[in-house]
């Protein structure tokens, strides 16, 4: 059985005051689900206090379960870093996956750490307006060979 080749995982941010939109492009599987994590992991330590991470997955073209357990990291990443969590732009078949295992409220709903920094008042700044950038594109899957196969 031959399988197509996996997409790399496109990573480009955009930043305001108090939010961090990343537009996702291509596969979100498990050979580009660390860069996601990695990904976000620098952009919550360069933008500390941040309010909202927006993940824009309007141009996924497909995710698996190393890919929703790398979304299921973000998530746990968010909450501890008091900033919300928004998956927009969501395809069917990320719908799907979400809803099959369970995970579509989870990973959708509110969080704790976003709740009680909304309250506090707790703000952010990442903009250009602050010394951040206003736009950039965050590293691609490292081009390689092609995959063993089984």
């Amino acid at each position: 059985m031959t399988s197509l080749p996996s997409t790399p995982l496109g990573l480009t941010y955009s930043a305001s005051h108090e939010a961090v939109r990343v537009e996702l492009t291509g596969d979100l599987d498990h050979l580009h689900a660390d860069l996601l994590v990695e990904a976000v992991d620098r952009l919550l330590a360069a933008h500390p206090g941040l309010r909202d991470l927006r993940l824009d997955c309007a141009k996924l073209t497909s995710v698996d379960s190393s890919g929703l357990s790398a979304l299921l990291m973000v998530r746990r990443r968010t909450d501890t870093a008091g900033a919300g969590l928004h998956l927009d732009g969501r395809t069917v078949q990320l719908d799907r996956i979400l809803e099959i295992t369970g995970t579509l409220d989870h990973l959708t709903a509110p969080g704790p750490g976003a709740q009680a920094l909304r309250r506090t008042g707790g703000g952010a700044c990442g903009g250009p307006a602050c010394g951040g950038p206003a736009e950039d594109s965050l590293p691609a899957a490292p081009s390689g060979g092609s995959e063993p196969s089984a």
